[in-house]
């Protein structure tokens, strides 16, 4: 998901719960990365509170990567975005 907030190329800006997700997950990106992998936000069911999410890197396939998005990823969302309820991995 994109969102510019310049205003002048077209784009929305992102919602409030987009914004905040996003803010959650550039907080745990760097932690990904340092072990070869990332994360991408795909895109929120803001009505369940379901965040879909896609695994890069050496996250793709890993077989902790489960783990990684259940007790990690969900566990601190969940923690800063009340919101959220669940966050599912798509390929």
């Amino acid at each position: 998901m994109t969102g510019c907030n310049c205003g002048s190329c077209g784009e929305a800006a992102p919602s409030g719960l987009e914004a905040r997700v996003q803010e959650v997950i550039q907080t745990i990106r760097p932690l990904l990365q340092a072990d070869g992998g990332d994360i991408e936000l795909v895109s929120i069911d803001a009505e369940e509170g379901k965040v879909f999410v896609r695994l890069q890197g050496a996250c793709k396939g890993c077989p902790g990567a489960a783990m990684t998005l259940k007790m990690g990823v969900e566990r601190h969302l969940k923690e800063k975005v009340p919101e959220v309820t669940e966050v599912v991995a798509v390929q």
